[in-house]
C-alpha cells in the first residue's frame, strides 16, 4: 500500500523523532536510592554527583529510603533505577543466598539472582572498601570478661545486654549464624536500626553492652571501643557495588556510564569509606558536600 508522500514524510519524521529520544544519544532522569544509614547515603550521593557532571538529572528521592526490604522491592519494581549495596548481606539478608567472604564469589552469586529480578539488574564493579557487621562492647566490658571475639561472648550472653538490628531475627547472618556458629541467643535484646545513632548511643549510655554496628562506624574509634573478631568467620564480604536496573542501561550508553561509576568505586577503600561515614556522622558535614569535596579531591568533577 502506498502513502501519500506528505504522510509518508510524516510518518519518516515520526521514526526519526522517535529513534532520538530512546537512543544513546540522550540521558534519560535516573532515580537513585539507598538504605537509611550514612555510609550508604553518602555513597549514593557520590554516584549521584559524578552521574550529574557528565550529563544526567538525578532524581534522589530515593535516597535513604528505608531498609533492605524496602528498598531492593523499590528497585526491581522500577520506583528506583540505581542503589548502592553490599553485596554480601545484599544476598544472604535480600535474597537468601549463601554468602561467603570471598567478594568475587558474592557479586558472581548476587548477579545470579538479580538477573531474575525486575526484569534484569546489574551488578557494577564493586569497590576495595568493605564494611562488615561488627560486635562491639566498650573497653571496661571487654576487659571485664576478657572479650576478644565473638566466641568470647558465649559464656557470658546472658550477663550482658545487647542491642542487634531490627532485621536480626530474619537475617540468616545475624541471629541464626549468632545462635548456630557461636551458641549464642541472648535473651536481654533491644532491636534498633543497624549501624545508626540511636544504636551507637545505646552503648555509648551503657543501656546496653553488645551492640551491632558497622566495622567502618566512626564512633567506634571516637569513643574507644573494642570490635570483637569474627573469630569463625560468619559475616560476608561486604563490598559495596552500585545495582543498576538493566531497563535503564539500555536507554544510555551503557559502556560510559559503567565506567563513570566502576571508577569511582574503585577509588573507595576501606579508610576511604570510614572517613566518608566519619565526615558525616561525626563531623556533621552535609552529605552532598562531603560527596562533592571527595569527587573534586580525586578529579572526578571540577
Amino acid at each position: 500500500m502506498r502513502f501519500p508522500r506528505m504522510l509518508a514524510l510524516g510518518a519518516s519524521l515520526l521514526v526519526l523523532l522517535s529513534a532520538c529520544t530512546t537512543g544513546g544519544g540522550s540521558k534519560p532522569t535516573i532515580k537513585i536510592g539507598s538504605v537509611g544509614f550514612d555510609e550508604a547515603r553518602v555513597m549514593a550521593e557520590i554516584y549521584a554527583q559524578v552521574l550529574e557532571a557528565n550529563g544526567y538529572t538525578v532524581d534522589r528521592a530515593g535516597i535513604g529510603l528505608g531498609s533492605r526490604k524496602v528498598l531492593l522491592p523499590a528497585l526491581e519494581s522500577g520506583q528506583i533505577d540505581l542503589q548502592p549495596e553490599y553485596i554480601g548481606s545484599g544476598l544472604a539478608d535480600g535474597y537468601g543466598g549463601a554468602s561467603t567472604n570471598d567478594s568475587v564469589t558474592n557479586r558472581t552469586e548476587l548477579q545470579k539472582v538479580l538477573d531474575g529480578k525486575g526484569g534484569g539488574i546489574t551488578v557494577l564493579d564493586y569497590t576495595p572498601a568493605q564494611d562488615t557487621n561488627a560486635l562491639v562492647v566498650r573497653k571496661e566490658t571487654a576487659d571485664q570478661y576478657s572479650l576478644v571475639t565473638w566466641g568470647d561472648l558465649a559464656a557470658v550472653q546472658d550477663e550482658l545486654k545487647w542491642a542487634l538490628a531490627a532485621n536480626c531475627p530474619t537475617n540468616p547472618v545475624c541471629a541464626e549464624a549468632l545462635r548456630v556458629v557461636y551458641g549464642i541467643d541472648p535473651q536481654d535484646v533491644t532491636l534498633l536500626d543497624a549501624c545508626s545513632t540511636p544504636m551507637a548511643d545505646a552503648l555509648l549510655n551503657k543501656t546496653v553492652d553488645v551492640a551491632e554496628l558497622c566495622s567502618t562506624g566512626p564512633e567506634i574509634i571516637v569513643n574507644g571501643w573494642v570490635r570483637l573478631e569474627d573469630d569463625k568467620g560468619t559475616q560476608p564480604a561486604d563490598n559495596i557495588a552500585p545495582l543498576v536496573r538493566n531497563d535503564y542501561l539500555a536507554k544510555v550508553d551503557k559502556a560510559a556510564f559503567s565506567k563513570l561509576l566502576n571508577d569511582v568505586s574503585a577509588k573507595i577503600d576501606t579508610p576511604t569509606l570510614a572517613q566518608l561515614y566519619y565526615d558525616v556522622a561525626v563531623g556533621l558535614k552535609d552529605i552532598k558536600d562531603v560527596a562533592a569535596d571527595w569527587l573534586k579531591a580525586n578529579g572526578f568533577v571540577t
